[in-house]
């Protein structure tokens, strides 16, 4: 019985969210329910439709950067439709330097972007929140050290 109920489970987990099979692994550390998303600047797969890039457009630093986001159908459109949140933290030291679930914003040129407040040296992850009609697609993280 119990096997079974891991199998529905496990199945449910993986129809629901849809995410690529590098992605369902989570490192400790890891904030819960997101996965490690690929280096900045490759394809990550969004659903079975879509894909997106993302990255801060400089090297981070103390301060304010700024993470962006593109998202694109399959043949390379640029696709405004998603609504993506996104989160910044240090998982050293959870929750004392976190930003919140905040909207990114949906610049002129279609591009999504979020500052995020860089205030100290050490290890950061930023988790992302890619929603379609307020559905969950994926949820992802990038882990740097700064």
């Amino acid at each position: 019985m119990k096997i079974i109920t891991l199998i529905v489970a496990l199945t449910l987990v993986l129809c629901e969210l849809s995410l690529p099979a590098n992605l369902l692994a989570t490192p400790s550390g890891v904030k819960s329910g997101y996965g490690v998303l690929p280096k900045p600047g490759e394809k990550v797969p969004l659903g079975p439709d879509h894909y997106f890039t993302y990255g801060f457009a400089k090297p981070p630093k103390l301060g304010t950067a700024i993470m962006r986001v593109d998202i694109f159908t399959r043949q390379g459109v640029r696709d405004t439709s998603f609504t993506v949140k996104g989160d910044a933290d240090m998982p050293s030291m959870r929750g004392a330097h976190t930003m919140g679930n905040q909207a990114f914003a949906l610049s002129n040129k279609g591009v999504y972007l979020l500052p995020v407040r860089l205030v100290m040296p050490g290890d950061w992850e930023v988790t992302f929140s890619f929603l379609k009609a307020g559905k969950p697609v994926l949820s992802g993280a990038y882990l740097f050290e700064l």
